[in-house]
């Protein structure tokens, strides 16, 4: 059976156009379904358990559109619309919503009721987090970061003088590079030439190439066409393409020209011409510098002024007469404000090639005061760079005259006094070479490699030692004295090739340990090396058979290079490496030492314990020398600073106190043999010209007045 519905506060009276239209759709869905028309006019479909099997449409109306509901009158008035006549459409295109079974229809109170609905969001999925390395000066954290910030930089600025603070650069990685390739035709190129004369700049032709056609004859039609060429040009005539002959000659010609060109570059007579310009630049550049050095007159140039410009210059320098007048009486009062010994910087040897490296060592020319020798050496980590042995001279502080690269770090240097264009220079690996400063090349003269006897350790100090003081300067013999770690001080000769003998061999002295009380006696452990190793030496001023020995164990010996024994005496004092020794020029019984103990000590050579002692800063004491002019003072340098001692003075504090370089620690030092000037090496491949001033002058009663101040110690 079918059931016939409809929606609420529809009439029930009977329709014979309702049935047909049931009945049709029951045949056509067949038996045990039936369907109805709705109160909207909606077609619905039912089976015969009364489920709404209703097709939905395809087409989905707007949601947000609102749908007038009808009831009672709208429902009637839609079914008694219906005719049989009016075409039936789609119910999947006409109807516009479809309400399902069950569906009812809320009640006020349902209406009325509060219904709560709580929207939530899920939890953050962090796909990529990127923090910001900036923070907003308006932010509540910014305070704490700058105050981070500043201690950070403070942190930074404290390290930098830290022996375990290291400086580096570090690459980020650059974005990829962009490139853009444009392609275009060869660009071609030429050169062309012209000899031009004052003639040719005189002369009110308009070509130079025409004139030699007309005095000289043509020889050849090609040589008349290629001199009225140059006319057709001005005239803006077409100019004949050249032939394969005419651009090979051309060619030719271009080549002779840079031959020729070349061979200027290089000739000696143009290198003499650049030597004697450079000679003169460096004089106008370093005049004033030099003449202090040279102890003369500094040129000053005069100023060309007009009238009115001398009577304005003579009116301040009577202003500056009258304020000196008016204050001269203040400084009277304390004179020996400002007059201590300072010093002056004139010049610096530096250059690219010495840049980091450190100076080791340095030496005059015996013959040539302007000719200096300095060595340098560089260490980095385990390994060692390349030395080098450069020879500069006062006439160009700039650039050495010649520079001599070695395969290891040079040590030591000095120049012969019988063959002036000699000079020695020790090596790190041991190597003794001899190199010939009059020649142009690099190479050694002679080399210590070849040798048998060569030593096994650094040569740390090398001189040419004069063996008969009393010959003439032709006839001095000379013997080349090295000293090295390996323990071996050695006399080398020179011959067809270089080798050496060993003068004495440094042995080491076992430390005396007291046996306890009721114990058994120490074993005393065998060293590694029965030999010490040699650090420095210096020959005695008049006996050049007597010299003096320092080791890395702080020992000093006497030695002798004649008789059965060679070892004199045994002075122990140090507690550190002796660095140098050097005997007092004019009182020939006293030296220093200096050592790796920080301290400086004055010697006798008939007492076996030391005078004095000299002690400024906690610093290794690297070099020491006395002045040449005077017996009672001489200077130090350590890592730090560089000390003037005057004796005379105090025996307490250095009379002078500098740290002559600040960018790096000071190596060695050596006294200028003509200026008052004081020669300072650093670890920056720098050497320093600093001239003394406000030195006592020295006087001829100063080798009794060390004796007198060295007495109260009671070695004299």
């Amino acid at each position: 059976m079918y059931k016939q519905r409809a929606g609420p506060g529809a009439t029930k009276a009977p329709s014979s156009r309702r049935t047909s239209t049931a009945s049709s759709v029951s045949q056509g869905k067949g038996s045990g379904s039936g369907a109805l028309v709705g109160s909207q006019g909606a077609l619905q479909i039912f089976d015969d358990e009364g489920k709404n099997v209703t097709p939905r449409p395809l087409f989905q109306p707007d949601p947000n559109a609102a749908v007038p509901r009808t009831h009672g009158s709208d429902t009637s008035t839609t079914t008694s619309g219906l005719d049989e006549t009016e075409p039936q459409q789609d119910p999947a295109l006409s109807l516009p919503a479809v309400q399902e079974e069950g569906q009812a229809a809320l009640t006020e109170a349902e209406l009325e009721r509060r219904v709560e609905i709580l929207l939530a969001e899920t939890e953050t999925l962090w796909m990529l987090d990127l923090p910001t390395a900036l923070v907003s000066t308006e932010a509540e954290e910014a305070p704490r970061v700058l105050e981070r910030n500043k201690i950070y930089a403070e942190i930074c600025e404290a390290k930098i003088g830290s022996e375990y603070f290291e400086a580096k650069i570090v690459q980020t990685i650059s974005g990829a590079a962009k490139s853009k390739e444009v392609q275009c035709e060869t660009i071609t190129m030429a050169e062309k030439g012209m000899m031009v004369t004052p003639w040719d700049l005189e002369s009110p032709q308009p070509a130079s190439g025409a004139e030699p056609a007309e005095t000289e004859e043509p020889k050849t039609p090609k040589a008349r066409k290629s001199s009225k060429s140059p006319t057709a040009e001005e005239h803006g005539q077409a100019v004949p393409v050249p032939s394969a002959t005419e651009s090979a000659a051309a060619a030719r010609s271009h080549e002779e020209q840079e031959c020729q060109s070349e061979a200027i570059l290089t000739s000696a007579k143009l290198q003499q011409d650049l030597v004697v310009v450079e000679r003169i630049l460096m004089e106008n550049i370093f005049q004033p510098k030099l003449a202090v050095y040279r102890q003369i007159p500094v040129l000053i140039e005069p100023v060309v002024t007009s009238d009115t410009e001398v009577e304005e210059d003579k009116d301040e320098e009577d202003e500056d007469e009258e304020e000196k007048q008016e204050e001269g009486a203040e400084p009277a009062q304390s004179p020996a404000e400002g007059a201590g010994p300072r010093l002056e910087q004139l010049w610096s040897y530096q250059c690219d090639l010495t840049w980091a490296h450190s100076v080791s060592s340095m030496a005059w020319n015996k013959v040539n005061p302007d000719l200096l020798a300095v060595g340098y050496r560089e260490f980095v980590s385990r390994g060692q760079k390349k030395g080098l042995a450069c020879c500069w001279s006062l006439k160009n502080p700039m650039w050495p005259e010649r520079i001599f690269r070695c395969e290891h770090g040079v040590t030591a240097v000095d120049f012969s006094l019988a063959s002036p264009n000699l000079l020695a220079v020790g090596t790190t690996d041991g190597r003794v070479a001899i190199y010939d400063v009059q020649s142009r090349g690099d190479a050694a003269l002679l080399d210590s490699s070849a040798s048998l006897n060569k030593h096994k350790g650094p040569v740390w100090q090398l001189r040419w030692v004069e063996q008969d003081r009393s010959a003439a300067a032709g006839d001095k013999g000379e013997r080349l004295m090295c000293i090295s770690g390996d323990g071996r001080m050695t006399q080398w000769f020179i011959q067809q090739r270089l080798d050496c003998t060993d003068v004495m061999k440094i042995k080491r002295t076992e430390s005396g340990k007291k046996n306890l009380p009721g114990g058994r006696e120490r074993k005393s452990e065998g060293p590694i090396s029965r030999q010490a190793a040699g650090m420095c030496f210096d020959f005695h001023p008049e006996d050049p058979d007597v010299f003096l020995a320092g080791t890395e164990e702080g020992h000093i010996y006497c030695c002798s290079c004649s008789g059965k024994e060679q070892i004199l005496g045994t002075y122990r004092g140090h507690k550190g490496p002796v660095y140098k020794v050097a005997w007092n020029p004019s009182s020939t019984d006293m030296f220093l030492s200096c050592s790796a103990d920080w301290s400086i000590l004055l010697w006798h050579r008939d007492s076996l314990s030391p005078l004095l002692t000299f002690t400024s800063v906690t610093a290794f004491v690297h070099d020491i020398k006395w002045a040449p002019q005077s017996a009672l003072v001489f200077a130090a340098v350590n890592e730090k600073r560089v000390e003037i001692w005057d004796l005379s003075v105090s025996i307490f504090q250095p009379v002078l106190s500098c740290a002559a370089s600040p960018e790096g620690k000071l190596s060695c030092l050596l006294f200028a043999r003509n200026a008052e000037c004081l020669l300072l090496g650093d670890s920056c491949g720098q050497v320093g010209v600093w001239q003394l001033q406000g030195l006592a002058v020295p006087s001829t009663q100063q080798v009794g007045s060390l004796c007198d101040i060295v007495a109260p110690a009671g070695a004299v």
